[in-house]
């Protein structure tokens, strides 16, 4: 359902939430370099709608915080109408709801961010979710080696089907990965992408 005012979604229609939101008239929202909604941004502390503060959720009579603003973790939600985003009525749900935010992370990133030139190469860190999209945009963008690094062996095989061509793992070296990428590439990457999420 939709609530008042909503004017670009209609019931049935198919969506998938985004914890970065976009109201779509700010200066963030209007840019080409960033999403940092300054209406939707990104807020770990609020717990109720943007707009008066109050939770539409509770148990019991007693209010359920909303979580990033989108609450995903539960069977049905209350959001902004600018927390998703809708998508092709005929993208099977079960597959797409994995993807909502990671995917379109590393791949956004990727192409808008890096922007790898044909034949260039790219080292993609972490190779989860957000690393895959990663890779993906850079063998969309054209890059001829990419090198997926990550501490879990058992990924690299699936990152092939992202694009990765080479891997490392860095417990697998007695030496900084950087060096070990250095050295691969004679002197280093053109491009790297950090999806490990480690701060």
């Amino acid at each position: 359902s939709v609530g008042e005012g909503v004017t670009d979604l209609q019931p049935g229609d198919h969506v998938l939430p985004i914890f970065t939101g976009e109201c779509g008239h700010c200066p963030h929202c209007h840019s080409e370099e960033s999403n940092m909604c300054e209406f939707l941004r990104i807020n770990t502390e609020r717990g109720g709608m943007i707009l008066d503060g109050e939770s539409r959720f509770s148990i019991n009579g007693k209010p359920i915080h909303h979580f990033l603003g989108t609450s995903t973790f539960s069977e049905y939600t209350v959001v902004h109408s600018g927390q998703v985003v809708k998508i092709n009525h005929k993208a099977p749900l079960d597959k797409v709801c994995i993807v909502s935010c990671g995917l379109t992370t590393g791949l956004g990133a990727t192409l808008n961010v890096a922007k790898p030139k044909k034949g260039q190469s790219v080292a993609v860190f972490g190779l989860g979710a957000v690393g895959l999209g990663a890779a993906e945009g850079a063998r969309i963008a054209g890059a001829s080696r990419i090198i997926g690094v990550d501490l879990n062996s058992k990924r690299f095989e699936e990152a092939k089907k992202f694009g990765v061509t080479e891997f490392v793992n860095p417990k697998e070296h007695n030496k900084p990965v950087q060096q070990v990428i250095a050295e691969m590439t004679n002197g280093g990457v053109d491009r790297s992408v950090e999806c490990t999420g480690s701060v």
